[in-house]
C-alpha cells in the first residue's frame, strides 16, 4: 500500500474549492481564498492540495507509530461518512453529539463507556429477572449511550490525533484538543477561523461528496499507517493483502469526464453553492432535492 493519491480535478468535482457567501467569511481565512464568483468566495486549491497532502502524512505517520486517531463530524451530513470511515480503519469517532470533557475529563467518559459495555453484556444475556419497564429502560440507556460513546467506546485513553470536519460546529473539540496538546487535522472553510488548527486543510466542509472524499482519503491514509506498523512488527502482510486491498478500495474515483473542462460559469457557480448551503436530510442529498 501507499499514500492515498489525489488530484486537482477531484477535489474541483467534489466542489471542495466552493466556501461560503463573501458576507460570511472569517477575514482570518484570506490567505486561503483564491477570489469570489457571484458573491460566493473560491478557495484556492492549488494550497489545498500541498496542505491535504501533508495531513494525510501525518495520519500514516501518526497510525504507523501506534497512534489512535479520532475522526469527528457531528453534523447530520458527515454522520455516516465520518463513521465508515473510522471503522473501515480501525480507528474511532464521534458523530452525534459532542460530550463536553470527552478529552478532558476521560475518567468520567470511561465510567459511561464501562456503563454500555455492562447493558451490552446484560442485553446479550437476555435480560432474564428483568420486568418490562426495566428492560425498556435498560434499551434507551443502551441507544443513548451507544449514540453518543459507542464509536469511542474501545478507544482505551485520549486519541494521538483528531480529525474534524467543519471547526466552527467541533468548537468544544478544537478547545479540548488544544487544552491537552493533541494535534488537530481539519477541514477549515471560509466562515472559520485556522486558529489553533495544526494541520489546515482549506476546503468546502458543507458538500456532502467533500466530506466524503476527505473521509475516503483520511481512513487510506491510516490503513497505510496500519501496514507500514505490521510491516515494521514482522507481521506477514501476505495473506492480509487481499483485505486491506478491499478495504483501501476509493470511495471516489477520478470521473468519466475527467478531461473534459469544468463549467465555471456564474450558472454552474450560483448553483453549487445554493446547494452548499441548502439543509441536508439524512441520505446527504440537498432537501430540495429529495424524491
Amino acid at each position: 500500500m501507499a499514500l492515498p493519491e489525489f488530484n486537482l480535478r477531484q477535489l474541483l468535482e467534489a466542489g471542495v474549492h466552493f466556501g461560503h457567501q463573501t458576507q460570511r467569511w472569517n477575514p482570518r481565512m484570506a490567505e486561503y481564498i483564491y477570489g469570489d464568483r457571484n458573491g460566493i468566495h473560491i478557495l484556492d486549491l492549488t494550497q489545498t492540495v500541498p496542505m491535504l497532502d501533508k495531513a494525510l502524512q501525518v495520519i500514516r505517520d501518526t497510525v504507523a507509530k501506534n497512534g489512535r486517531i479520532l475522526f469527528v463530524g457531528t453534523k447530520r451530513q458527515a454522520q455516516k461518512p465520518i463513521a465508515d470511515a473510522a471503522e473501515r480503519c480501525a480507528q474511532y469517532y464521534m458523530n452525534h453529539r459532542w460530550l463536553g470533557g470527552t478529552l478532558t475529563n476521560w475518567q468520567t467518559v470511561s465510567q459511561s463507556i464501562n456503563r454500555l459495555k455492562q447493558i451490552d453484556e446484560r442485553m446479550a444475556e437476555g435480560a432474564e429477572g428483568l420486568t418490562k419497564r426495566e428492560r425498556l429502560s435498560m434499551e434507551r440507556d443502551q441507544a443513548k449511550l451507544n449514540a453518543s460513546l459507542g464509536g469511542i467506546r474501545e478507544m482505551g485513553g485520549v486519541p494521538d490525533l483528531l480529525f474534524i470536519i467543519d471547526v466552527n460546529k467541533e468548537d468544544l473539540a478544537v478547545l479540548e484538543a488544544k487544552k491537552l496538546g493533541i494535534p488537530i487535522v481539519a477541514v477549515v472553510d471560509s466562515n472559520s477561523s485556522p486558529d489553533g488548527i495544526d494541520y489546515i486543510i482549506p476546503g468546502n466542509d458543507d458538500a456532502a461528496r467533500a466530506i466524503a472524499l476527505y473521509c475516503d482519503l483520511v481512513s487510506r491514509a491510516a490503513l497505510d499507517g496500519m501496514s507500514a506498523q505490521m510491516d515494521a512488527a514482522g507481521v506477514d502482510m501476505g495473506a492480509m493483502e487481499d483485505v486491506t486491498e478491499d478495504l483501501a478500495e476509493p470511495i471516489l474515483e477520478t470521473p468519466a469526464n475527467a478531461d473534459a473542462p469544468l463549467d465555471l460559469s456564474d450558472e454552474a457557480v450560483s448553483n453549487d453553492a445554493i446547494a452548499k448551503d441548502a439543509p441536508y436530510d439524512l441520505d446527504n442529498k440537498p432537501a430540495e432535492q429529495k424524491a
